[in-house]
């Protein structure tokens, strides 16, 4: 049995959120000179994420056979909803029937933007993220991040005792690994207060209100970022670089040092950073690695497949090193792909054959290890009897190719209203 502990902690040591042009903002984590995520947003509100955000939504349709219901939110937006996922939803406006009904207005939270056809999915168990903390409502429980270690966990679990309660419990990430307990003590009780005063205000609050609306995209990606790690958080506006300090003096003070505005008219930061050229491979089908092998990536409708290929490889190893060689290479840049590409749903790789079981097996475990990095929950489920293995990540934003055709609808949309 493998036991591969290489987790990097150093996910990221540069954070860049530049603005490319007047209407798109590019947002990168670099490791060295590699990018580990990617996201590309408006720069205006028309086209952010809704994920976060916290309505009274009143409900227009109950699909009965798919024990479903479709809720409208703020502009006249259908979202789905899963009843049975939701037994302890909180109403704010009920109608006679104990079971959800047209006309029923109750408290959610967005937790999927819409993906392709698919519309957004809400949830009526709200999360309140923090730096070190998620609160979790509807769930007592205090879970506690499986990237930190034992001794660690321990001692985060012990300092939790306290706010063990009844109705929501938290959530531990890996950056309180890093944070004292008077931070992590107060963070608890801020969640707390917000959590309290949404339950206390939302009965009187009108139909599709916005109780919460989630912070910019440049605040969610620097949340999901191992921040112990970063040398630098750099960006070329002023009004990101604002909002970031604010941010940082609110929730992060030891990394406001890190915050850095680049001012530079000759160099754009885009240009620095070499982002055009990193989007470019992150956007492209095939992916050549160090070795001469490639991957080929193919999204679908229903699944992603990744092919791995021997490409140009001229090492003179035996067979089976070779195959070895080119499969963990392919492991740690698969890895990367996925997180980079946002994909989500289904992921198959089709790694070249190994008939060897150990070495199947040590590949299995190390494309755990590098999943195991992604803040996105990655799943590796398994290696099937024709060898392709199998991977879930769950399906949260859109996808990089997605969020570049967003902005050129966007943009297109805008050049005809001119």
């Amino acid at each position: 049995m493998f036991h591969w502990k290489i987790w990097e902690k150093t996910l990221a040591d540069t954070l860049i959120i530049t603005k490319r042009d007047e209407q798109t903002i590019w947002m990168a984590a670099l490791s060295g000179t590699h990018a580990t995520d990617l996201r590309i947003a408006s720069a205006s509100d028309e086209s952010t994420s809704l994920v976060g955000n916290i309505y009274i939504g009143k409900v227009r349709k109950v699909q009965k056979n798919i024990d479903a219901a479709f809720i409208e939110i703020a502009d006249r937006q259908q979202c789905y909803f899963n009843i049975a996922a939701n037994p302890d939803a909180i109403y704010t406006k009920k109608g006679n029937s104990k079971k959800i009904a047209e006309g029923d207005e109750l408290l959610i939270q967005v937790i999927r933007d819409g993906l392709k056809t698919k519309l957004p999915a809400l949830s009526g168990n709200l999360e309140l993220p923090g730096q070190y903390l998620v609160l979790t409502g509807n769930d007592s429980r205090i879970g506690i991040s499986g990237k930190l270690s034992q001794s660690t966990k321990e001692r985060l679990k012990e300092w939790m005792k306290p706010f063990a309660r009844e109705k929501y419990g938290f959530i531990v990430r890996t950056n309180a690994g890093e944070a004292s307990r008077e931070e992590i003590e107060a963070e608890a009780k801020k969640l707390e207060e917000q959590y309290l005063h949404l339950l206390k205000t939302a009965p009187y609050r009108t139909c599709f209100s916005a109780l919460k609306t989630s912070e910019p995209v440049w605040i969610e990606m620097l949340r999901n970022t191992y921040t112990a790690d970063l040398t630098s958080i750099i960006t070329d506006d002023p009004q990101i670089y604002n909002s970031l300090e604010h941010y940082l003096k609110e929730n992060d003070l030891q990394n406001l040092s890190k915050l850095r505005l680049y001012q530079d008219d000759l160099l754009p930061l885009y240009k620095l950073c070499r982002l055009e050229r990193e989007i470019d491979l992150a956007t492209s089908r095939q992916v050549w690695l160090k070795s001469g092998g490639y991957l080929v990536i193919d999204p679908t409708e229903a699944l992603t497949v990744i092919d791995v290929n021997t490409g140009k490889y001229s090492g003179k190893k035996l067979r089976r090193e070779t195959l070895k060689t080119i499969n963990l290479e392919a492991a740690k840049e698969a890895a990367r792909q996925i997180r980079l590409r946002n994909l989500s749903g289904i992921i198959l790789i089709d790694f070249i054959n190994m008939e060897n079981k150990e070495d199947q097996k040590e590949l299995l475990a190390f494309l755990e290890s590098r999943l195991f990095a992604d803040p996105v929950k990655t799943r590796l489920i398994d290696m099937t009897k024709l060898e392709l293995v199998e991977i879930t990540r769950k399906k949260v934003h859109k996808t990089l190719k997605e969020q570049i055709a967003a902005l050129e609808s966007e943009k297109e949309s805008l050049s005809q209203k001119d």
